[in-house]
């Protein structure tokens, strides 16, 4: 699964690019989909991928388990005070609202979401590693869908860019790849 460019990404229409702004970009790919139908919004993927878009396999599940063990022992995966932080959602205009499809803080596994538009969805997690934000948007093209996936990364303290950097290995090469997989699996077998 391939990463992207940055300046790529960036020439797309997303709300995203403003709404994060001063946020660094962690982490960028896309895979191609072919396409079925002309019109598919990312909306409309989302509502009839029916276990969910981005579904752990077994090893990432394993990793994931292993992970929020550790985080649980060592207290990573607690909320910071809500006087500590400040979810993305409150950069919301009042348009960013009435276009959104699901409520800002409604819970999507171990994420929130903080707007879904038509083509692009954004959701976070705050704990005491980071404050991350996950990007996916669909925009058809000339020969089919590209779907994008982005992660995002603001800083809660000095262990963050250590375990980021820790984490990086299997990010890359275990994690990110398999969720876009089975994306292009439920995108051929709605």
């Amino acid at each position: 699964m391939p990463q992207i460019s940055t300046q790529e990404f960036e020439r797309l229409p997303l709300r995203v690019h403003d709404f994060l702004a001063g946020v660094p970009l962690h982490d960028l790919w896309a895979i191609d989909l072919p396409r079925t139908r002309s019109g598919v919004t990312l909306d409309e993927f989302l509502r009839t991928a029916s276990s969910g878009l981005l579904t752990p396999s077994p090893v990432v599940r394993a990793l994931l388990n292993i992970r929020l063990f550790v985080g649980r022992l060592l207290g990573w995966d607690r909320e910071p005070a809500a006087t500590a932080w400040e979810s993305f959602a409150t950069r919301m205009t009042t348009a960013d609202r009435s276009r959104s499809l699901a409520p800002s803080g409604t819970c999507q596994g171990l994420f929130r979401v903080v707007y879904r538009f038509e083509n692009e969805q954004l959701l976070e997690l705050i704990n005491r590693t980071a404050h991350a934000a996950a990007l996916s948007a669909l925009v058809e093209t000339a020969n089919g869908y590209r779907f994008y996936f982005g992660v995002y990364v603001r800083s809660v303290s000095r262990f963050t860019s250590i375990y980021t950097t820790l984490i990086g290995p299997f990010r890359k090469l275990v994690v990110y790849p398999s969720l876009l997989r089975t994306v292009r699996a439920k995108w051929i077998k709605p």
